[in-house]
């Protein structure tokens, strides 16, 4: 298939996780994806780091000389860049860097116009910041009528938290001052959201998930809801503004839980791995790891006693029925517990094999990534870096008859397409771009 979103552009003004997730999405189907960046410091990411990837010494990359030889360009010395952040990497591939000082009117004045040529502007600013520089959605609209103008924010556009940023409080002289005081952190509407009250041991304090999962449901939300608008705008010749939250991303992904309470009032609690309803449904700990392990019908669990040494086990009045599993628990688990201790991952992995009930090794990173099946669907890609040589990227999660999306562009290297972009889609000329570098727009 084609990239379907082959000539649609898309002006990112997002930083950190859910806006450049959502737009690397995007920028994966085909969108030529303009990541706007302050110039010299970058989206925040850039500067969370170790690890980052090992770099190439790489020399001053200058833009090809005007054709009249009268003005000359700043060269860019990629060489006095920090490190390239692993955790930047992640999430911006396949985009363009344009490094742009929105506080300068020169910086304004190209945003404005990128907007006017664009089918999409992405945000992630606290409500009403955006208004402060121009780039309200009004304002915006006037450029570009036909503009999707999507909004990422923690609490929403309206209601009593709308204005709060959900950060933090640190000291100015934080490392990680500028971050804390402009963005939602993912870990509080992990925490006011539902989220952290249901996750963790069933004994222990509630605790965060493992990665932002937050933040990648809102970016995946804004992903769908930015190609909903795109059919609209195909349908009815107008843009819209979207308003998408993390509070609100966070509430919706609660889904069964969220019923059980709001139709029967039961309030969740931590189960840790395992299951209100179904026993055994949970980790297991091995002899040298942890093996997962769901039986979820007689069927299955009759399978699994069998296979532990307890065959009795399934027409016991203790564990006969799912309904009775659960009522007896802890006595149960306990005694699976004690089984599963005696041998290792690998040879219970062995001896569950085809036999016809859930159960999985508990992975590192090191495990998933040399699985059989991520090998078999590719599940990573190499690419070469400008400032980092070969460099190892997740792929696209998606397949088309059969084949994934390409990565076409490895995440830009800061400011790397500046020139590029305003001399190509913009049509300015040296002069004027020389003027912007003098500013400090660009």
């Amino acid at each position: 298939m084609p990239p379907p979103l082959k000539n649609i552009r898309i002006v990112d003004l997002t930083r950190v996780l859910a806006g450049p997730y959502a737009a690397m999405l995007l920028a994966d189907l085909g969108a030529d994806v303009i990541k706007i960046e302050h110039p010299t410091r970058g989206d925040d990411t850039r500067a969370w780091n170790p690890p980052s990837a090992p770099l190439v010494e790489t020399p001053s990359t200058p833009p090809s000389s005007p054709k009249d030889g009268t003005v000359q360009l700043r060269p860019e010395n990629w060489n006095a860049l920090p490190p390239e952040s692993t955790y930047f990497l992640s999430v911006n591939r396949n985009k363009r860097s344009v490094g742009v000082n929105l506080k300068a009117a020169g910086g304004l004045k190209v945003v404005q116009d990128l907007i006017r040529k664009a089918d999409v502007l992405i945000e992630n600013y606290v409500p009403g910041k955006l208004n402060e520089l121009g780039l309200s959605y009004e304002a915006c609209k006037a450029i570009n009528p036909k503009l999707i103008y999507a909004s990422i924010t923690g609490y929403g556009q309206t209601g009593p938290y709308s204005k709060n940023p959900g950060y933090i409080s640190c000291s100015p002289n934080h490392k990680y001052f500028t971050y804390l005081h402009r963005y939602r952190y993912d870990v509080n509407i992990e925490a006011e959201a539902g989220l952290m009250h249901i996750t963790g041991e069933a004994s222990g304090p509630p605790v965060k998930v493992g990665v932002a999962i937050t933040d990648l449901t809102t970016g995946l939300y804004v992903h769908g809801a930015i190609m909903a608008a795109l059919i609209s705008r195909g349908q009815t010749g107008k843009g819209v503004w979207i308003d998408c939250s993390l509070f609100e991303s966070q509430v919706a992904s609660l889904t069964n839980l969220a019923s059980n309470y709001l139709i029967a009032g039961q309030e969740a609690t931590r189960q840790g791995t395992s299951h209100p309803s179904i026993v055994p449904y949970q980790n297991f700990a091995t002899k040298d790891g942890f093996i997962m392990i769901g039986a979820g019908n007689d069927s299955q669990f009759k399978k699994l006693s069998a296979l532990l040494g307890e065959p009795e086990w399934s027409t016991s009045d203790l564990y006969s029925s799912n309904g009775l599993r659960v009522a007896n628990r802890t006595l149960l688990v306990a005694a699976i517990h004690t089984l599963l201790a005696e041998h290792t991952t690998t040879e219970w992995l062995g001896k569950f094999k085809g036999q016809g009930f859930p159960h999985a090794p508990v992975n590192d990173l090191k495990g998933t990534f040399a699985h059989p099946q991520a090998i078999a669907r590719k599940v990573v890609e190499e690419v070469v870096h400008p400032r980092a040589g070969k460099i190892k990227l997740l792929a696209p999660a998606v397949c088309y008859d059969g084949k994934k999306m390409e990565i076409h562009r490895p995440p830009p290297v800061l400011g790397q397409h500046t020139v590029e972009v305003l001399r190509e889609e913009l049509g300015y000329d040296d002069h004027q771009i020389h003027s912007l570098q003098e500013e400090g727009a660009i």
